[in-house]
C-alpha cells in the first residue's frame, strides 16, 4: 500500500507520482533539510515547532496529511519556482544515487504539479 499524488481532474491517464509511505516521508524529510529544518521537529512530527515558525513556501506539501485531502492549484502554484529550484541541485549522472532519486521524484512532482495549474485542477492526495 502506497500514497499517490494526482491530478483531481478525473481522467485516469494524467501523470501522477507515487511512494511507499516510507517513501513519501523520506522526501518530505529530504526537503525540509534542503529548507533548513528537521521535519521530526515539527508539530504534527513528533516535534513542537509550529509551521508558522518557519518560512518556506513547501510548508503545505510538507505540512499535509499523507494521504487525505489536496492542494489547490494556487498552492501548487506558489512551490512550484522552489521545486523548480531544487530539482538544479543534480544536474549530471554522476550524482550520489540518493540525491539523484529526490530529485527525480522533485521532478515527477513539478510535472504533476504544472498538469493541474495547466487544469485548474487540485493535486489529489490518495
Amino acid at each position: 500500500m502506497g500514497l499517490m499524488l494526482f491530478p483531481g481532474d478525473g481522467d485516469v491517464t494524467s501523470p501522477d507520482i507515487s511512494w511507499s509511505y516510507t517513501g513519501f516521508n523520506m522526501f518530505r524529510e529530504w526537503l525540509a533539510h534542503v529548507e533548513g529544518f528537521t521535519l521530526a521537529e515539527m508539530n504534527g512530527f513528533g516535534g513542537d515547532h509550529r509551521w508558522s515558525s518557519i518560512s518556506t513556501a513547501l510548508a503545505p506539501l510538507l505540512s499535509h496529511p499523507d494521504d487525505d485531502g489536496s492542494l489547490t492549484p494556487a498552492q501548487c502554484a506558489a512551490m512550484l519556482p522552489r521545486l523548480e529550484t531544487i530539482t538544479d541541485q543534480c544536474p549530471h549522472e554522476d550524482c550520489d544515487p540518493v540525491l539523484q532519486r529526490r530529485v527525480d521524484d522533485t521532478r515527477q512532482l513539478v510535472t504533476v504539479m504544472k498538469y493541474c495549474l495547466d487544469k485548474d485542477v487540485e493535486l489529489i492526495f490518495g
